[in-house]
């Protein structure tokens, strides 16, 4: 039968796409795909079995442990406080109050057109110096990784939830209102359990990436998973078995986070098949 758009049949049509016809670009694509994915296991494997050195291991796997725990107390809370900021910060990006919006969009705009480098010197070497005296908190390396960390990802947790909200189609609104709901009510009720649902893959996203951005943090000498790294690396001049170590360390993290935010996709996925 001839094609009904161009009068061609099928196969004078894929004679006309000549190599790039879509069983040639399928092959293609598994077969190249395939090829990357071999070259990583093997070169995964070559340094699994000649670069790591097992037994500096049990020596270097300790102070690894440590830092691990640290990372993850920083994780928990600076992702528990970003999250709750950035609701609050998203809801006052929607406010139609002139003054809470524009305030939350400046907040928004510098916290996400600097840095976070910039913003972890900021509050690491600049808030001392502004206290009268002597600043009273002498480790003061992990409550400025949670201070900037939570700063930081609030204004990108706002940002998610505000474009959630705005894609909450008008009409709830209009409805909950006139079901005599108040605005708050509506907004509690019937807005923001849909805005969530749509923001929570930005927002889960954005988490895993605060995990990767505590490394940063080894520029304020806090001894974290890369400051350990850079440790075991001079002392020892072994760069892979640290990386190694390094490497499952952020794994075990950032792989959980990455399920448990499908697991809670699939949850508030209301008119999908159950998972």
């Amino acid at each position: 039968m001839a094609d009904s758009y161009s009068g061609a049949s099928p196969e004078a049509n894929a004679a006309a796409d000549g190599f790039f016809d879509d069983q040639t670009l399928k092959y293609l694509g598994v077969g190249l795909s395939s090829l990357v994915a071999l070259g990583i296991v093997l070169l995964v494997l070559y340094i699994l079995a000649v670069q790591v050195d097992y037994a500096l291991i049990p020596t270097v796997l300790p102070q690894f442990i440590n830092a691990y725990v640290l990372v993850l107390g920083i994780v928990v809370t600076a992702s528990v406080l970003s999250v709750t900021s950035g609701i609050f910060v998203g809801l006052a990006r929607v406010s139609k109050t002139s003054i809470t919006s524009g305030i939350s969009a400046a907040y928004v705009q510098f916290f996400r057109g600097t840095p976070l480098l910039f913003q972890i010197f900021v509050v690491y070497f600049g808030i001392p110096t502004l206290w009268p005296g002597t600043f009273p908190i002498s480790n003061w390396g992990i409550p400025t990784a949670i201070i900037a960390l939570t700063l930081n990802h609030a204004a990108y947790v706002g940002e998610a939830v505000r474009g959630g909200i705005g894609a909450v189609h008008d009409g709830q609104m209009e409805a909950a209102r006139s079901l005599g709901m108040g605005y708050v009510q509506a907004m509690r009720e019937v807005v923001i359990p849909q805005a969530w649902r749509n923001a929570l893959a930005a927002v889960g996203n954005d988490q895993i990436i605060l995990v990767k951005d505590t490394s940063l943090l080894t520029v304020i000498a806090v001894p974290e998973l890369i400051q350990q790294f850079r440790d075991v690396n001079s002392a020892t001049f072994d760069p892979w078995t640290p990386l190694v170590l390094v490497a499952i360390a952020y794994l075990s993290i950032t792989i959980p986070m990455g399920r448990l935010v499908e697991y809670l996709e699939n949850r508030a996925d209301w008119g999908g098949e159950s998972q």
